[in-house]
């Protein structure tokens, strides 16, 4: 009987787990967004660590954004065109779902592990014209004055 339930469980949990981490090809990478708050919830872990981010009330782009030097990583990614081309997100939620990369890799880079309260800013992706849950992909990762690449390790 234990094993019938297992089976018929297993579909459901396939899912769920299939919605909770998403790939590269489920955001809109030609719009690269730019959000700026306080870490509300952390979960420090693998398959990638991830955080809730309250939004800062007077959200603005940096004025410095189109002119960082984006930090050199294994992957081929055009960081200057990234920061010059972020906007703002069109959406008004105050609370976004952000995921980073594995631990692994966080590791690499040297970032800090990020704690409830914490600062933070970051570039990144979100899904095609804003549709469904506010949830951003990093990119790149501003914490305490420094510039972390999270799509590979650095270069």
């Amino acid at each position: 009987m234990r094993r019938r339930h297992l089976l018929i469980a297993a579909p459901a949990l396939l899912a769920f787990s299939a919605r909770a981490h998403h790939g590269w090809s489920s955001f809109d990478q030609g719009r690269p967004i730019y959000l700026q708050g306080k870490a509300a919830k952390v979960a420090w872990r693998n398959p990638h660590a991830e955080l809730v981010l309250e939004l800062d009330a007077d959200l603005k782009l940096p004025a410095d954004l189109k002119q960082r030097t984006p930090p050199a990583q294994t992957a081929s990614v055009d960081g200057t065109a990234i920061l010059a081309n972020a906007q703002l997100p069109t959406r008004k939620d105050r609370m976004w779902e952000i995921e980073l990369a594995p631990l692994t890799r966080m590791q690499a880079w040297g970032v800090p592990e990020i704690k409830v309260g914490d600062s933070v800013a970051m570039v990144g992706f979100t899904f095609s014209e804003e549709k469904g849950d506010p949830v951003l992909r990093v990119e790149y990762l501003f914490v305490g004055g420094k510039a972390y690449g999270l799509r590979s390790s650095p270069a």
